[in-house]
């Protein structure tokens, strides 16, 4: 477990953008299971990577007109139980964070993995979440 004093602002990038936090494995089901829309789940990480790739570009991913109807986030190394029980849905991908997943009807439809986020650009983690975008919104 990281100090809550390191993890509240990491936390606070996803959240005052209008992403929901997951820190139970209930509400994880609960939103997960969910078998009508979309949904874009970051899996958010203290790492560089995360930081610098993975948030931003879920973020930018968001200025285009299709977008997830809802938006949720669990913390890995933070929310230990919530982290595990996402990590169900992302089967078959094994665990991995930072990590970005949408869903529709209740499906995993598309997944990026922390080797899809590493050595990328904020800007092309965006590109590839619009893309999924348009298909799946």
């Amino acid at each position: 477990m990281y100090p809550v004093e390191l993890t509240t602002p990491i936390s606070k990038d996803l959240t005052d953008f209008g992403f929901e936090g997951l820190s139970s494995p209930e509400a994880v089901e609960n939103v997960l299971s969910q078998n009508e829309g979309t949904t874009l789940l970051v899996v958010n990480s203290v790492c560089g990577c995360a930081a610098a790739n993975a948030r931003p570009g879920a973020k930018m991913s968001l200025q285009h007109d299709k977008k997830p109807a809802k938006l949720v986030t669990v913390f890995a190394g933070v929310d230990r139980e919530a982290t595990e029980r996402a990590r169900e849905f992302l089967l078959p991908y094994p665990p991995s964070s930072p990590s970005i997943a949408l869903f529709k009807d209740g499906k995993l439809v598309h997944m990026l993995e922390r080797r899809h986020i590493e050595g990328n650009s904020a800007q092309a983690i965006a590109n590839n979440l619009a893309q999924a975008y348009e298909h799946y919104c």
